[in-house]
């Protein structure tokens, strides 16, 4: 079969090894497609791979032999799923393989924020602790976790594994989930509280959003939402950037209202530079790397390999239409 990769670089920059896939079938790997080219390169394509060039109807309804689309990542609204159903290509994903990169992302943007451990290596570096009359030189106040509220919204296997990581530092976590009934009978009385989601903004010292981006969750932190919050509570967003309306969040941190922002997602990536979380204070910015560590990235590729090597076989796995 034709494969084809449109792009691979995010994925893999040169550190893993394609050999797996290249060994199930005839294999183009691009590092990357831009929109005019996407047809071009897959027009002879049974099999393509996408991470984040889109597969619009459009392209879809131009690509007579594409069989099966695998996208190298969990999320699947890079692709017009309607119309992949309706042409009856088989589009895949690949679940939870980044669960522990991410969420131990989430708590290095914490723990940055409460502990500033950033600033106070750049003020060492630059002189200031040489030239300090004190052996304890700090220039911000140092928070404590334990004992705050960690407030987590999405409760699927990111959500879980922040949750456990929150517990070992001794926070209190609340969580907000869609099927609240399920969670109780899962969890009641055992481990997190479930929380209305308004109750868990005024409640939590910390909030870390986990949930997907749905016409729900768009901007699902707006200014209404922010005035709930403490002042001086911690917003983290490793899920998807449209969940925050980003001026509000901006403005709430100027205000000095929101004490901390730690993000590794923007609603437009890479962002514009009016973007104003880019000058906004106390906001540490990533640029959407929690779910790339080796590691990671390795067990996406093998899973990869394995959904294409099973949909040869007749017999796809992880399919998401």
């Amino acid at each position: 079969m034709n494969i084809v990769v449109l792009d691979g670089y995010t994925l893999n920059s040169g550190d893993l090894d394609w050999a797996p896939l290249q060994a199930l079938g005839t294999c183009e790997i691009y590092p990357r497609t831009a929109p005019d080219q996407i047809v071009e390169r897959a027009r002879n394509a049974e099999i393509v791979l996408t991470n984040k060039v889109v597969l619009g109807e459009r392209e879809l309804l131009a690509l007579p032999k594409l069989r099966y689309i695998g996208v190298l990542a969990t999320g699947t609204n890079v692709i017009n799923l309607e119309v992949a159903a309706q042409r009856q290509i088989v589009v895949t994903n690949v679940p939870a393989y980044s669960t522990m990169s991410v969420a131990q992302m989430v708590f290095s943007l914490l723990l940055e924020l409460v502990q500033q451990v950033g600033h106070h290596d750049r003020r060492v570096h630059d002189g200031a602790w040489s030239d300090s009359v004190d052996f304890s030189f700090r220039e911000t106040p140092l928070m404590e976790l334990d004992g705050l509220t960690l407030g987590i919204v999405g409760f699927g296997h990111i959500g879980r594994a922040v949750a456990r990581i929150g517990e070992s530092f001794g926070m209190n976590v609340l969580v907000h989930v869609r099927r609240s009934h399920r969670f109780k009978q899962l969890h009641e009385g055992n481990g997190p509280s479930d929380a209305e989601l308004d109750h868990l903004f005024a409640q939590s010292d910390v909030v870390s959003l986990h949930c997907p981006l749905t016409e729900q969750t768009h901007h699902l932190v707006d200014e209404r939402r922010l005035a709930l919050m403490k002042p001086g509570a911690i917003l983290i967003n490793t899920a998807r950037g449209p969940l925050l309306d980003e001026v509000a969040v901006a403005k709430a941190l100027q205000e000095g209202h929101l004490g901390g922002l730690g993000v590794d997602v923007l609603s437009s990536e890479p962002p514009a530079t009016d973007n104003p979380l880019l000058t906004a204070p106390h906001c540490v910015i990533t640029p959407h790397i929690a779910w790339a560590t080796l590691a990671a990235r390795q067990r996406l590729l093998e899973t990869v390999v394995a959904n294409v090597a099973a949909f040869q076989a007749g017999d796809p796995q992880n399919v998401v239409n």
